[in-house]
């Protein structure tokens, strides 16, 4: 059991460190405030930033509901171009009560970073990453997204100080 643990710990590290910061300014990010209750349901991913884990994504979704501990499960589901699909289950908590800022966990006992760094006021849009800017996704309500909307999350994104060239749009995501 301990060595599954180990190698666990030793996969995760490692894809932690291979991941570049694509965050250019030095400046905190923000943690928008955010309430359980709107934030559950379907998003769809309508950009990341290049990763491991999702590197044959085409587009992808967050399900998010509310457990009967007081956790959210989170259920990640990857549609690859070839039409297969890999999914994921994992949790998250929050930190505090009234940011977003969450710690979710696919593997075990390891818990990341997970904030919310705006929203909309209706919660039709998500713009979530992390403090040390390796990790970036834009979740939308809306399946696609318009050219306009696309140009809009860019010009946030760089206000948040990320480099948006990397940027990995999805399949379903128009272009600008």
């Amino acid at each position: 059991m301990r060595h599954y643990l180990f190698l666990a710990a030793l996969v995760l590290t490692a894809a932690c460190a291979s991941q570049p910061a694509n965050r250019v300014a030095s400046t905190p990010l923000p943690v928008a405030a955010i309430e359980t209750q709107p934030y559950l349901g379907l998003w769809h991913e309508a950009a990341r930033l290049p990763n491991g884990f999702q590197r044959d994504c085409a587009h992808s979704t967050a399900e998010y509901a509310l457990r009967q501990d007081g956790m959210l499960s989170v259920h990640n589901v990857c549609y690859r171009a070839d039409g297969r699909t890999r999914d994921v289950m994992g949790r998250a908590r929050r930190v505090d009560a009234e940011e977003g800022r969450l710690k979710v966990s696919f593997f075990g006992p390891f818990w990341a970073d997970y904030w919310v760094l705006e929203r909309a006021p209706d919660y039709s849009w998500s713009i979530v990453g992390e403090p040390s800017g390796r990790y970036l996704w834009v979740l939308t309500r809306a399946e696609h997204i318009t050219p306009e909307d696309r140009a809009a999350f860019e010009a946030r994104l760089r206000a948040l100080g990320y480099d948006t060239s990397p940027l990995v749009w999805s399949a379903r995501s128009s272009r600008a």
